[in-house]
Order: C-alpha cells, then sequence, then structure tokens
C-alpha cells in the first residue's frame, strides 16, 4: 500500500505544536490517509486550534486498540473531527494507524479487526470523557477586520480608551462581528438623550477572541454624537450611567 505521507512515530512533541503541524503528523502515521476526502483536508487548512482525547481503549490477549478523537476550530466558527483507530494485528506487532472522518466508519474498521472474546480478566476497557473544543461566541465575517478595529479606536474619544497594547494586538485580527448590546439600561437624563451600546468582537489567530465596546450618545453640550470604547461591557455601561446623570 502506498502511502503519500511520509510515517512518524506516534509519540507526543516536546511543545505544543499548531493545527497544521498537528494534522501532518496524524496524516503521516496513517496508513489510509490518501483516502481521506479532499474537502476535508481543504477545510482544515484554516484551522485555528486543536484539540486531541483518547477516546476509549482495549487490551486483551496481546492485542490492543485504542481510538483518539483530533478536533480542529476552524476559521468559520465550526469545527472538524478525524477519528484515529491505533492497534496491532498480533501480539508484540507494532502500532498501525487509520484515520477516518465519520464515526460509523470507525465503528466498521474496529469491528474489522481479530480481537478475541472479551475476558475481564485481561480486558482493560477505557472511556475517557473528551474536552470539548471551545467554540466562537460570534459568527465572524473575514472583512479587513485590523483596519476596521484601528478606525474604530481612532474615533473613540474618551481618555480611559483601550491603549496601544489593544491597537497593537487587534492588528491580527482577520475576521469580526459587530452586535447591539441590549439589556440593562441607563438613567433618562434629559429629554431626547440617545444612547446605544455596541460589541465588536474580533477573531486573533490561534481562535483568540477580543471585544470591544462602543458606547454612541449624544450626552454632549451641543447634542452632537460621541462615540467612546471601553474594553469591558461593565466599563462601557458604568460610562453611560455617569455620561447621562451628568446631562
Amino acid at each position: 500500500m502506498s502511502v503519500p505521507y511520509e510515517t512518524t512515530a506516534y509519540e507526543p512533541p516536546e511543545s505544543p505544536e499548531s493545527p497544521e503541524e498537528h494534522l501532518e503528523r496524524l496524516l503521516g502515521r496513517a496508513l489510509n490517509s490518501f483516502e481521506l476526502p479532499d474537502e476535508a483536508i481543504r477545510r482544515l487548512d484554516c484551522a485555528l486550534a486543536h484539540d486531541s482525547s483518547l477516546h476509549s481503549a482495549h487490551h486483551s490477549a496481546g492485542l490492543h486498540r485504542e481510538t483518539y478523537r483530533h478536533t480542529w476550530l476552524l476559521a468559520d466558527g465550526s469545527a472538524l473531527t478525524l477519528w484515529e483507530l491505533v492497534h496491532n494485528t498480533a501480539p508484540g506487532a507494532g502500532a498501525q494507524h487509520e484515520v477516518y472522518v465519520d464515526e460509523e466508519e470507525l465503528r466498521a474498521a474496529t469491528a474489522r479487526l481479530p480481537l478475541p472474546a472479551d475476558d475481564p480478566d485481561f480486558e482493560l476497557p477505557v472511556t475517557v470523557q473528551l474536552t470539548p473544543v471551545v467554540q466562537p461566541r460570534h459568527v465572524y465575517v473575514p472583512d479587513d477586520s485590523a483596519d476596521h478595529a484601528r478606525r474604530l479606536l481612532r474615533r473613540a474619544e474618551n481618555a480611559d480608551r483601550p491603549g496601544s497594547d489593544t491597537a497593537e494586538l487587534l492588528r491580527g485580527a482577520f475576521a469580526h462581528q459587530i452586535t447591539q448590546a441590549f439589556g440593562r439600561p441607563c438613567r433618562a437624563g434629559r429629554a431626547g438623550l440617545g444612547f446605544s451600546l455596541y460589541e465588536h468582537a474580533f477573531l486573533l489567530p490561534g481562535g483568540e477572541e477580543i471585544s470591544l465596546w462602543e458606547v454612541e450618545h449624544t450626552a454632549t453640550p451641543d447634542g452632537r454624537h460621541m462615540c467612546e470604547v471601553y474594553p469591558t461591557e461593565d466599563g462601557a455601561r458604568d460610562a453611560m450611567e455617569r455620561r447621562a446623570a451628568r446631562a
């Protein structure tokens, strides 16, 4: 059987892997990696983070099999899982690796393995609760997000707006979402006074999310619109309360 990837040992790396490196090692050791759908591999090109967990294991009479769940978080907020089957074909034989995109395919491959009947004295079943991959809270749109962050901070008029550290961090933003926030109302203030609160959520490389909270209001001496930006929702709402009380 031809294998289009270099075979590597199944050993954890000494330092954290990138999603791309983890995928490369997985494909490199899987004997059937060439059978994976091209679409799945293309989607994994935009992976931001990954998580691997032991799903189950069985050891009996010198034979063993383990299944692993490898999940990648993608830039569009979705997740893609590959299932890895690790087993030996004879007592003392080296481990073989297979990978599947579907859990049903994994079960079918597992059923073909030459494991003997269960024996309570030698069987070591293992079931591990998987750690869920954290999904983004927002549906992000890639659209000049770093420039949007720069313009948002530039138009903020409050002296306590986020500083240069936040601006530098947001230079790497590649997707964002803007939503209007409702909830706790502020005091009414003078007639005709208007407040709006928006969350500008940004997605950074590696899957990190950061939000800026924009307050738009007319609590100014001449009633003009003013923009203020805060790093937290509580800070933004407290500023709205202060503005309304002074108006």
